[in-house]
C-alpha cells in the first residue's frame, strides 16, 4: 500500500513532538571527602588526564605515584577542610553545581521536552552518569554546557574528550551539539559587571583596584595553539567598558600555578602584594573564570591571598563571590542555553 506524502510528514512531526532534548551542565570535579584516600583518588584522576598533565612515560609515573600522591593528598585535605560544606558533606562546588542546573530545571519548566542535568569531569556525578540518566529519560539530542566561559583544553577539551568517550560505549548514540566558549557572550560579561556592583554596594569602603584573577596555564599550553589566554584578555577589556574602568582599576592576572614549569603572569597573589607594598589599601578581586565558588576561590583567594594583601600592608581586601547560582547567573544560563536549544525542544 502506498503511504501518502502527507501521511510521512505528520508522522515525522508526532516523532519530533515526543523526542526530548537534555542540557547537561559540565564543571570540573570535587574529591568525595577530604581523608587521604579520598583526595589521592581524586587527585589521580585529575592528574592522569594528559589534557592536565601532558607529562607521560615512566619517569611521569614514578613522579605522580611515588611523590604527588604520597604528600599532596593530605596538604589538599587540609585546604578542602577550610571550605568543605560540612552541613550535606560535600564540596561547595558540588553544592553550587547543583543549585545551578536545578534552578536551571525550573527556569526550562515551560519547556518539558528540555531535561536539566549535571555531571563532573572529575569524582562523582560522572559524566557518564548524566549522560546515562538522560537517556534513561528519553533523551535523544543532548546539549553540552560546559560552564568554562574561557576554552582551554584542558578545560572544556577534557569534558568533550569524555562526554565523546561516553558516546562511543552507547548502541543507540544520541544527536549532540556544545555550547561554545562565552567568554565575550553579552549576557556573561552583563552578569559580572552586575554582580561586581552589587558587591562593591555593600562595602563600607571604595576599592582602588579590582582584579579579575583567572586560574592559569603552563606558557607551553599557549605556545601549542590553547587559546585560552586571547580569551581571558577579552573577557577583561569587555568587563572594564562594562564597568567603565581602566586597565590601573581592573587589572588582569593569574592564579593556581604549580610545578616548575613556567606558567601564564602576572601572577595573582604576586600582583596582590606588589599593590599593598606600593600603597594600595583597598582591593576586591573578583573570578570570572569560575562559574561556581570552589577550593581555588575559597581557600585560594579568599584565604592565602587575602592573607598575603594584609600581612604586606593592605587595610582592607573583599573576594567578590562568583555567579554561582544567583538569579543573575540563572538568567544569563538560561540565555546562553536557550540560544544553543533553538530547534531542539525550545522554539
Amino acid at each position: 500500500m502506498c503511504i501518502k506524502p502527507k501521511k510521512i510528514i505528520s508522522k515525522f512531526l508526532v516523532l519530533a513532538d515526543v523526542v526530548k532534548t537534555g542540557l547537561l551542565l559540565v564543571n570540573l570535579g570535587t574529591p568525595e571527602a577530604t581523608d587521604y584516600l579520598s583526595m589521592r583518588c581524586y587527585l589521580k584522576e585529575f592528574l592522569s588526564d594528559k589534557r592536565v598533565i601532558e607529562a607521560r612515560g615512566p619517569v611521569w609515573w614514578l613522579v605522580l605515584n611515588g611523590i604527588i600522591l604520597s604528600k599532596r593528598p593530605q596538604k589538599s585535605g587540609r585546604a578542602y577542610d577550610l571550605i568543605w560544606n560540612k552541613a550535606r558533606n560535600e564540596s561547595p562546588l558540588k553544592t553550587i553545581t547543583r543549585a545551578q542546573a536545578d534552578k536551571l530545571s525550573e527556569a526550562f519548566s515551560t519547556a518539558p521536552k528540555i531535561v536539566v542535568e549535571w555531571g563532573m569531569r572529575y569524582g562523582k556525578p560522572s559524566i557518564a552518569d548524566a549522560i546515562a540518566r538522560l537517556v534513561g529519560q528519553g533523551c535523544e539530542r543532548l546539549v553540552i554546557f560546559p560552564l568554562y566561559p574561557q576554552y582551554s583544553g584542558a578545560t572544556t577539551g577534557t569534558a568533550m574528550d569524555s562526554v565523546f568517550n561516553t558516546l562511543k560505549t552507547l548502541r543507540y548514540q544520541p544527536s549532540i551539539r556544545s555550547v561554545p566558549p562565552y567568554f565575550a557572550h553579552q549576557s556573561y560579561i552583563d552578569a559580572l559587571a552586575q554582580s561586581i556592583r552589587q558587591h562593591h554596594a555593600t562595602l563600607d569602603w571604595k576599592p582602588e583596584v579590582t582584579i579579575a584573577s583567572l586560574h592559569g596555564l603552563p606558557i607551553d599550553f599557549i605556545a601549542k595553539g590553547d587559546p585560552y589566554r586571547e580569551h581571558c584578555k577579552a573577557t577583561v577589556a569587555h568587563l572594564r567598558e562594562a564597568l567603565d574602568l581602566d586597565k590601573n582599576q581592573l587589572l588582569l592576572s593569574y592564579q593556581s600555578r604549580s610545578g616548575r614549569t613556567e606558567w601564564m603572569t602576572p601572577d595573582t597573589e604576586d600582583t596582590m602584594v606588589a599593590l599593598a607594598e606600593n600603597g594600595v589599601r583597598n582591593l576586591t578581586v573578583v573570578a570570572p573564570g569560575f562559574a561556581a565558588d570552589c577550593i581555588e576561590t575559597l581557600e585560594e583567594l579568599h584565604l592565602r591571598a587575602t592573607k598575603k594583601f594584609l600581612a604586606a600592608g593592605g587595610e582592607n581586601c573583599s573576594v567578590i563571590p562568583c555567579l554561582n547560582d544567583s538569579d543573575i547567573s540563572i538568567e544569563m544560563l538560561h540565555a546562553i542555553a536557550k540560544e544553543n536549544l533553538l530547534g531542539w525542544g525550545f522554539e
